[in-house]
């Protein structure tokens, strides 16, 4: 991956036991872009995206809690817990106001920055995220549990099952494995710990409690018409055609102009 020019390293410290590492690049008077990485991955996944946004945009892409460069003895991972170290993030960045993009879990994060910074963010948009039924049907007891047992006794096969889900047909299997070595890489307990948290995210809560709009860039063959019919009626769905459930990575260009696009309207 490219390094973004011009790009700023920086950290904020939440806690004694919290710091979080981001990057900031182009014009510190253009809107501001907010992106917030996925599961078990990290900011470097947005290299490219924020190198094409930051000629016109103010770009900031930050690492959760012990994702990437950031690093936390916390006990507590929740999807909340993440928006805080986001909201740190924009605090000391004096943003006032911002669209927010998150990929996968950082799709849920954005939601929490959603509720957390009314004021501050105008739009929400999340990359492959939130359609994922099967992570968020809080009622399915049996099936929450199956999972958290999945990611707590055989973490690897999580995280190979969570590659192949993501994936359409066709995917290479090159792309795939260099996706799970990645993931499966993940600072620990955080990459255990903060799949507990988003299993146990209450989804419809959040989507019912923020106002700002909020549009989901899925891929089209991995959308099910079941979230389509559940969750059109709060997000504007847009499928595209574009990789894997990591197309950010895949096609970065087209995803900064999608992204651009919100941004602008």
């Amino acid at each position: 991956m490219v390094r973004v020019s011009g790009a700023v390293d920086r950290e904020v410290r939440r806690s004694g036991e919290t710091t979080i590492r981001y990057a900031v690049s182009g014009p510190e008077t253009g809107p501001t872009v907010v992106l917030v990485h996925g599961w078990a991955c990290d900011r470097r996944d947005y290299d490219e995206v924020a190198e094409h946004l930051s000629g016109e945009f103010r770009v900031i892409a930050v690492d959760l809690a012990e994702h990437g460069e950031s690093r936390s003895t916390r006990e507590v991972w929740t999807i909340g817990e993440f928006a805080r170290d986001v909201a740190a993030v924009l605090d000391a960045e004096a943003v006032e106001e911002c669209v927010v993009v998150g990929h996968s879990l950082g799709g849920a994060v954005t939601v929490e920055i959603g509720r957390l910074r009314p004021d501050v963010v105008t739009h929400i948009v999340a990359l492959d995220a939130l359609h994922y039924l099967f992570l968020f049907e809080a009622a399915d007891e049996e099936r929450a549990e199956g999972l958290l047992r999945s990611v707590r006794e055989d973490f690897a096969g999580l995280v190979r099952s969570m590659v192949e889900a993501g994936s359409p047909a066709g995917t290479d299997e090159a792309v795939k494995d260099a996706y799970f070595e990645k993931m499966v890489s993940v600072r620990q307990p955080a990459g255990v710990r903060a799949f507990e948290g988003l299993v146990a995210w209450d989804m419809d809560e959040a989507l019912n409690e923020v106002e700002q709009p909020i549009t989901v860039f899925g891929v089209r063959s991995l959308v099910t018409r079941e979230a389509l019919d559940r969750l059109g009626d709060r997000v504007e769905f847009v499928l595209v055609d574009l990789g894997s459930h990591h197309f950010h990575v895949e096609s970065p260009k087209a995803t900064a102009e999608l992204i651009a696009g919100v941004v602008g309207a």
